[in-house]
């Protein structure tokens, strides 16, 4: 597969990015309360572009990857969600995909991030041979491990990465 295939759900579509989307992007990677805990820093322009042709090329060279969110009645971008390979040097995430999920605040506290996740998981378990999938999660980030929890992630282990506590979670495939 070298392009994400669209999914959809009852309130979105998952689909693969395109360049018309950098605008939005850069404004959801720009804004310092979504990137808070995600590394912390917003992200400039430049960064921003070539993370969406990272996405494109870990389709492109390993079959899954990261795919935009989209509001199914309006069209809005509301974020981003998906499987990556980060080689973040975390032995935990080594050789298994790991499950990552960004929404702008228009997003929040609606279950978007569940929906999407578990459309995004229903579709890892039927075309990936991961015995299971990782996500990591500032320990401070009681939204995204409540969403993780609801999706069946566990905490595995509690570690650092970057200089900032981090926790790795894990799905066994189902």
């Amino acid at each position: 597969m070298t392009q994400a295939p669209t999914l959809e759900t009852i309130r979105l579509i998952l689909r693969p990015h395109r360049v018309e989307d950098y605008a939005n992007c850069r404004t959801l990677w720009a804004d310092a309360d979504v990137v808070r805990h995600i590394g912390g820093m917003p992200q400039d322009s430049q960064a921003v572009w070539f993370r969406i042709l990272r996405y494109a090329g870990m389709w492109s060279l390993l079959g899954h990857g990261m795919w935009v969110i989209e509001e199914r009645d309006s069209g809005a971008f509301l974020g981003e969600a998906g499987l990556l390979s980060a080689e973040r040097g975390i032995a935990e995430l080594e050789g298994v995909p790991e499950a990552g999920w960004v929404l702008g605040p228009q997003a929040w506290g609606r279950g978007i991030a569940t929906e999407a996740m578990q459309a995004i998981l229903d579709w890892a378990d039927a075309h990936l041979e991961a015995p299971s999938l990782r996500c990591i999660i500032d320990p401070d980030n009681a939204a995204s491990i409540h969403v993780a929890e609801k999706l069946g992630f566990h905490a595995l282990v509690d570690t650092d990465y970057g200089g900032k506590p981090t926790r790795v979670f894990d799905r066994p495939k189902q």
